[in-house]
C-alpha cells in the first residue's frame, strides 16, 4: 500500500532557525525605538482608555443570534441567522477582527442560508487559550471541522477573510469532504502567502510577534494604536473602531491572536499533494496594501475550479469597504445558476479566462501582471480581455 502523503509540513530547519534569529533581531529594534521615542518625548505616550463596558450592539440580536458551542476541550461564540434548513455558511474573520467583520454580510446572505458568523479560538468571546500549542494547525483545523458537524451538518461553504481565509485554504487541503465551496477574501494560497511579507513592515512585524509577552503588551499602548493601523477604512469615533477596541482590550485578546502567526509561519502545504478539487473563488481590493494581485494569481495554481474577482476602490477590507459590490459577488458565485460555465472549455483556457479578468479590474497592477501570466504561458499571452469569464468551474 503507497504511504499516504502529509497534507502540512513543516519549513526547513534552516527556515525556523532563521525566524527565530530575526524575532530577537526585530525585538531589540522595537525596543531602541520605544526607548529613544520615549527619551525625546516622556509625556508623549497615550493612556489606555478603560472599557469595561460593550458597546450595546455586541450584545443584542439585531444582526443574529449569540451563541456558544462546546467542544471537547474549547468553547467557541458564534452569531447565528437564518433559516436552519437552507444551506450552512460559515464565515471566519481575520486578524485584528471578530465576527463583527461579517456585520454587512450576515443580514444579506441570511435571507438565502443558514449563516454562522465565528469567533475564532482566541479571538472576541470565545475561549482564549495562552499556551502557544494551542494554536497548532492540526488542533484548528480538527476543532472547525467538529464545529461544522455540531451545527447539525457534514460540509458547509465557507468564507474566510484575511487569517480566516488562511485556515480555509489549510482546510480545504487537510478535510475538503467539510467543505462545499470555499471563498478566500484578501488571503493568498499558504504556499503563497508568506511572500505577502516581503515589504519591510510586514516582514519586520511577522518575525518580531516570535517573541513572547513583548507583542503583546506592544498592542496596548497608546490606547491600541494598532486598531487604528489596521482599521485605517474606519472613521475616527466610528462605533465598530470602538467596538474593536473594547474587544482587543486587554493583554489576552492578543495573545491567541498572535499565536497563530506564531505557529502557522512555520508550516505550508506539501507540494506533491494535487490541486484542491474544492471550488474556490478569490476575492481580493484593488488598493490591498498588504496582499499583492500577483501572489492571488499566483494562488490559483493549487485549484483545479476557480473564480477570481478584483473589487475597484477596496484595500484589505472588501466586505467591509464595498459590501454592496462584495454581497453580489458572493450571492451571486452561491446562487446564479445562470453563471455557470460551460464545461466543454479546456482547462487551460479557463485559467487564462481568470486571470484576465482579475487583472482588468486593476490597471494599476497591469504591468506585473502580465509579465506573471506570460511568464506561466511561455510569452503566449500578449493581450487582456475586459471581462471575467471562466468556464470550467465545478459547482
Amino acid at each position: 500500500m503507497a504511504k499516504k502523503v502529509a497534507c502540512i509540513q513543516s519549513i526547513s530547519v534552516f527556515g525556523k532557525l532563521r525566524i527565530h534569529c530575526l524575532s530577537f533581531v526585530f525585538g531589540a529594534w522595537v525596543l531602541c525605538k520605544k526607548l529613544l521615542k520615549y527619551v525625546w518625548n516622556p509625556k508623549g505616550s497615550v493612556n489606555m482608555l478603560l472599557r469595561d463596558t460593550p458597546p450595546s450592539f455586541l450584545v443584542d440580536s439585531s444582526i443574529g443570534q449569540h451563541k456558544h458551542v462546546k467542544l471537547k476541550v474549547i468553547k467557541l461564540h458564534y452569531v447565528e441567522s437564518g433559516p436552519k434548513d437552507r444551506p450552512l455558511i460559515l464565515l471566519l474573520h481575520g486578524f485584528p477582527d471578530f465576527w463583527l467583520s461579517w456585520r454587512f454580510q450576515i443580514p444579506v446572505l441570511s435571507i438565502n442560508f443558514h449563516v454562522v458568523a465565528l469567533d475564532l479560538k482566541g479571538f472576541g468571546d470565545s475561549d482564549k487559550p495562552t499556551w502557544r500549542s494551542s494554536y497548532k494547525i492540526e488542533t484548528i483545523l480538527e476543532e472547525l471541522t467538529q464545529f461544522i458537524h455540531s451545527l447539525g451538518v457534514s460540509s458547509c461553504i465557507v468564507i474566510g477573510h484575511d487569517l480566516g481565509a488562511l485556515l480555509g485554504w489549510y482546510l480545504v487541503h487537510q478535510n475538503p469532504s467539510v467543505v462545499n465551496k470555499f471563498v478566500a477574501v484578501s488571503c493568498p494560497h499558504p504556499n503563497v502567502y508568506w511572500n505577502t511579507f516581503n515589504c519591510t513592515y510586514n516582514y519586520q512585524w511577522l518575525n518580531y510577534v516570535q517573541l513572547p509577552y513583548l507583542p503583546e503588551i506592544d498592542a496596548l499602548n497608546e490606547d491600541v494604536k494598532i486598531i487604528d493601523q489596521y482599521h485605517k477604512h474606519l472613521p475616527a469615533k466610528d462605533v465598530n473602531l470602538e467596538a474593536y477596541k473594547y474587544t482587543f482590550s486587554r493583554n489576552e485578546d492578543w495573545t491567541g491572536a498572535l499565536n497563530y502567526y506564531r505557529n502557522l509561519s512555520l508550516f505550508k502545504i506539501n507540494e506533491r499533494l494535487e490541486q484542491t478539487e474544492v471550488p474556490v473563488i478569490l476575492i481580493s481590493g484593488a488598493k490591498d496594501q498588504y496582499v499583492s494581485l500577483e501572489n492571488i494569481i499566483k494562488s490559483t495554481e493549487f485549484c483545479e475550479f476557480f473564480k477570481l474577482k478584483v473589487i475597484d476602490d477596496c484595500g484589505h477590507f472588501p466586505q467591509q469597504e464595498n459590501p454592496e459590490v462584495f454581497n453580489n459577488v458572493i450571492l451571486k458565485y452561491l446562487i446564479d445558476k445562470s453563471s455557470l460555465p460551460n464545461p466543454i472549455e479546456s482547462p487551460s483556457k479557463r485559467l487564462f479566462h481568470g486571470l484576465f479578468g482579475a487583472v482588468s479590474n486593476t490597471v494599476k497592477y497591469g504591468n506585473s501582471v502580465i509579465g506573471t501570466v506570460q511568464k506561466k504561458t511561455n510569452g503566449v499571452v500578449n493581450s487582456i480581455p475586459f471581462t471575467l469569464n471562466l468556464n470550467n468551474v465545478k459547482q
